[in-house]
C-alpha cells in the first residue's frame, strides 16, 4: 500500500454474499456459502488472470480497498519499514564462486537490481562473465522468477527455466555463452528443473500435466521442436509427484518419485541418454529413500525397517534392490538424518538432534568420523553442494537469529576451515546488542516444545513486550533458528521474535513430524498455543500482546490457533493460507491433493478422513465469538494454496464473528504462492505484514516516530 492510490479506498468492509451450495459425504452434509468464489476457470486463470470471473475480481478488489483503507494511515511506516529492510541488503551482493573445472559459477545482484545475474570468472580468478541477467529479463513482466540456471558440462550452453505468471509454468531456454544469446529451443510448461546429458546434445526436464503436476520426465535434443520431444519416463499415480535431479557423482539423471509418505527412484546414465530409466529399489508402502553414488555403490538414506529418524545403507550399483540394502549408518532413535552428500572420499550427513543441526564428515577410506557444530543455543547449519566429485573441499552455512549467515569452505581431509563470505549489513548490526535463546514449552500431552526466541539485550522481561510468534509444521519441515535482517525491524522496536517448533515439522526428529499429521494433527496448533502460553509464564509477554505468523499450511496454522486459542492473540498474519482444507482435499483436480492425502488423509474414500479434517478445518470452525484481528494475504496465480482459500476464509469469518477483529484480506492480483518477485518488491509485503504486526499492539503510531 502506498499513500498515492488510484481509487479512494471504502471505509466499510465488503459483503460477500452467501449463496447456498451444500454437499454430502458420507453421509454428512456441509453448507458452503462462500463456494461461488472459486472461479470454475480456475486452471486457465492461472496461465491468464486477465480472464478471472468480473463478479471475482470485484470481491477481490473491494477486500484490497478495504485494506488499505484501515491500514493506509501505516503508509508512512510501511516506507520507513522498507527503507530499514532494504538498507541491510548489500544491494551489489554475489556469491561465492563455486568451481566446476576451468571456470567458478556464481550469481551476483546489481546495486538496485530486483533479480539474480548468473555468471562465472576463470577458476583461478578474474573477470566476471554474466550469461543471465534477470533484470533485463524480467522487463516487460509483471512478474518475473527463475527457476534453474545450469550450464552443460562443456561449459558452453546455459539452461534457464523462468516463471512470468506466479503461477509456477516454467519455460526453458537455452543461452548460448559465446554469443549470449538463446538458442532457438523453447520448452513450456516445465516445473524448471534440467538436467543435460554428458554430450551436450539433450537433456532432460519434466513437464506439467493439465492439473498442473509434474508427472512425466521428457528428453529434448537441442536444435528440434518440443513437439518432437521424447517421453522418458510417466507416473500413472496421481497421488504422485515427480521431479529429477544429477546425482552426486554426476553420472545418472535422477528420476524421484513419491508422496509424502513413499519415494521411488530410477536412474539414466548420463552417458547414455537414450537409455531406458533404471529402477533401483520398487515402491514400498511408507518407505522412503534417497540415493547417492560413488563408482559401483549407491549410498542410500532411508526409514526402512522402521528407521523412524533415517539411517544410511549401502547396495552395489548392479544390484540395488531392497533385499541388497546393508546398513553403514545404523538408526539412533532421536538423531534425524537430514540429508547425505557424497563426495569421492568422504561422505557427508546433515543431522539434527533437540532441534539442534551438525555436520558429520565420515572419511570412506578408513571409516573415521568427527563433527561440525556450534556452540550458540539455536543456530541453523547446512551444506551448499558442490559442481565437482573428485575434491576434499566442503562448503556450508552458519548463521543464527543474532549472527549473520556465514559461508566456509571446509578441508575434509585436513579439517581446517575457511571462512569465505560473512553476510555484510550496510546498515550495520552489532550481534551483542541482540540475545537468542530458547525455553521449552509443555504442551498439552507433556510434549516438551522447542522454542528459539530473539530479542534486544536491553529487554526487561516484565510481560509487556510485544512478541511475534512464528509457526509453520507440516510436512516434516523443520523451522531453523537462522539470521533474518527483516525481522530486526521488530525486534528494534521492542518486540520479541519466537519461532515455535511445534509437530508436525522434523525439528526433534521424524517421529515429531509423524505426530503432527493426519489424525494428530491438532498436535501442531496445541504446540503453539502452548508455545505462546509459555512465553507468556517466562514474562517474555502477555495475552493479547502475542501476533501469530505463518504461511501456506503454516497459515492453516494460524487459522487454526484463531478458532481455538484466539485469546492469546492480538494480531494474525496468514500467507497464502492453507484454510479450506475439507474441501480442497475432496477435490482430486487440484494440483496439489492427491499427493497431500498422505499428509492430511483422504476425505473421499474415508469417513474417518472426513470427519477428522472437518473438526480442525479452519474454515469450517469459524464460531460466533470474538477473534482477534487479522491480516489474510493471497496470490490470485498461486497453484498451491488458491486465491479463494483465504477469500472464502475472510468472507465466512467477518460474516460469523461477534467481535474483535478486524479481518482483513489482501490479494496480489499478479503473484502466486511466493508473493511479488523481485528482492525489493518483497519488501512491501513484508512491511504490510510488519506495519500490521504493530498496528495490532497498538505500535504503529509510535514506530513511525
Amino acid at each position: 500500500m502506498t499513500q498515492a492510490t488510484a481509487k479512494k479506498p471504502s471505509q466499510t468492509a465488503p459483503f460477500a454474499p452467501r449463496r447456498p451450495h451444500t454437499f454430502t459425504t458420507h453421509g454428512i452434509t456441509v453448507q458452503d456459502d462462500y463456494a461461488w468464489l472459486k472461479d470454475p476457470n480456475w486452471q486457465e486463470v492461472l496461465r491468464d488472470p486477465s480472464i478471472l470471473d468480473a463478479d471475482i475480481r470485484k470481491y477481490l478488489e473491494a477486500e484490497n480497498d478495504y485494506t488499505e483503507s484501515l491500514l493506509g494511515h501505516t503508509a508512512v511506516l510501511q516506507k520507513k519499514l522498507v527503507a530499514e529492510m532494504r538498507g541491510r541488503i548489500k544491494e551489489d551482493d554475489s556469491s561465492v564462486p563455486s568451481p566446476d573445472g576451468p571456470f567458478a559459477y556464481l550469481r551476483k545482484f546489481r546495486e538496485g537490481g530486483q533479480h539474480e545475474m548468473f555468471g562465472r570468472t576463470p577458476r583461478d580468478g578474474g573477470d566476471v562473465k554474466i550469461v543471465l541477467d534477470g533484470d533485463a529479463l524480467a522487463k516487460n513482466h509483471e512478474y518475473f522468477k527463475f527457476g534453474s540456471a545450469r550450464h552443460s558440462p562443456d561449459h558452453k550452453l546455459h539452461a534457464w527455466s523462468a516463471d512470468t505468471k506466479g503461477s509456477e509454468y516454467f519455460s526453458i531456454r537455452v543461452r548460448d555463452w559465446a554469443t549470449g544469446t538463446d538458442r532457438d529451443d523453447v520448452v513450456e510448461e516445465t516445473d524448471g528443473g534440467i538436467v543435460w546429458s554428458k554430450d551436450c546434445q539433450s537433456f532432460f526436464y519434466v513437464k506439467l500435466d493439465d492439473n498442473h503436476r509434474p508427472m512425466q520426465v521428457w528428453r529434448h535434443k537441442l536444435g528440434t521442436k518440443q513437439a518432437d520431444d521424447t517421453l522418458v519416463y510417466e507416473e500413472k499415480d496421481s497421488g504422485w509427484f515427480t521431479h529429477l535431479h544429477e546425482s552426486s557423482s554426476g553420472r545418472f539423471c535422477v528420476i524421484a518419485g513419491g508422496d509424502h509418505e513413499t519415494s521411488e527412484q530410477r536412474l539414466i546414465d548420463l552417458a547414455n541418454p537414450e537409455a531406458s530409466p533404471r529402477l533401483v529399489a520398487a515402491r514400498e508402502e511408507g518407505v522412503q529413500y534417497s540415493i547417492a553414488d560413488r563408482g559401483d555403490e549407491l549410498f542410500i538414506l532411508t526409514n526402512a525397517d522402521d528407521a523412524i529418524d533415517f539411517k544410511v545403507v549401502t547396495a552395489p550399483l548392479a544390484s540395488p534392490e531392497r533385499a541388497n540394502w546393508r546398513d553403514l549408518i545404523p538408526y539412533r532413535e532421536g538423531v534425524y538424518v537430514l540429508d547425505v552428500e557424497l563426495y569421492a572420499g568422504h561422505m557427508v550427513r546433515l543431522e539434527r538432534a533437540n532441534a539442534l543441526p551438525a555436520i558429520i564428515i565420515r572419511d570412506l577410506a578408513n571409516g573415521e568420523e568427527h563433527a561440525i557444530a556450534f556452540d550458540e543455543a539455536a543456530y541453523s547449519l547446512d551444506t551448499m553442494g558442490s559442481y565437482e566429485f573428485e575434491t576434499t573441499n566442503l562448503r556450508f552455512s552458519y548463521s543464527s537469529m543474532t549472527t549473520p549467515s556465514e559461508v566456509y569452505d571446509y578441508d575434509m581431509a585436513r579439517r581446517t576451515r575457511v571462512l569465505r563470505k560473512r553476510q555484510e549489513i550496510p546498515s550495520g548490526h552489532d550481534p551483542a546488542h541482540y540475545v537468542t535463546t530458547r525455553i521449552m514449552a509443555t504442551s498439552h500431552d507433556g510434549a516438551l516444545v522447542p522454542v528459539s526466541i530473539l530479542h534486544r539485550k536491553d529487554l526487561v522481561r516484565d510481560g509487556t513486550a510485544p512478541l511475534l510468534l512464528y509457526g509453520y509444521g507440516s510436512y516434516g519441515m523443520a523451522m531453523p533458528a537462522s539470521f533474518s535482517t527483516n525481522r530486526l525491524s521488530l525486534v528494534n522496536r521492542g518486540f520479541v521474535y519466537a519461532i515455535a517448533h511445534i509437530r508436525g515439522g522434523a525439528d526433534k526428529g521424524w517421529g515429531w513430524y509423524l505426530d503432527g499429521k493426519r489424525e494428530k494433527k491438532t498436535n501442531s496448533f496445541d504446540d503453539f498455543a502452548a508455545a505462546g502460553r509459555a512465553l507468556i509464564e517466562a514474562k517474555y509477554t502477555s495475552a493479547k500482546r502475542i501476533v501469530g505468523h505463518g504461511g501456506s499450511a503454516g497459515g492453516m496454522l494460524m487459522g487454526a490457533v484463531a478458532n481455538r486459542a484466539g485469546e492469546l492473540f492480538a494480531g494474525i498474519v496468514a500467507e497464502v493460507p492453507f484454510v479450506d482444507v475439507l474441501n480442497t482435499m475432496l477435490d482430486d483436480t487440484l494440483p496439489l491433493t492427491p499427493p497431500e492425502w498422505p499428509e492430511w488423509g483422504n476425505p473421499i474414500e474415508s469417513e474417518k478422513d472426513f470427519r477428522t479434517i472437518l473438526s480442525y478445518s479452519p474454515y469450517d470452525n469459524i464460531a460466533a465469538k470474538e477473534y482477534p484481528a487479522v491480516l489474510a494475504m493471497g496470490g490470485l496465480t498461486d497453484p498451491r494454496v488458491t486465491y479463494w482459500e483465504p477469500a472464502k476464509w475472510i468472507a465466512r469469518l467477518r460474516a460469523t464473528m461477534s467481535g474483535g477483529g478486524p479481518v482483513l484480506l489482501r490479494t496480489n492480483m499478479g503473484a502466486g504462492h511466493g508473493g511479488a518477485s523481485g528482492r525489493f518488491n518483497r519488501l512491501d509485503e513484508v512491511a504490510i505484514a510488519y506495519a500490521f504486526a504493530l498496528w495490532a499492539v497498538g505500535l504503529a503510531e509510535k514506530a513511525e516516530a
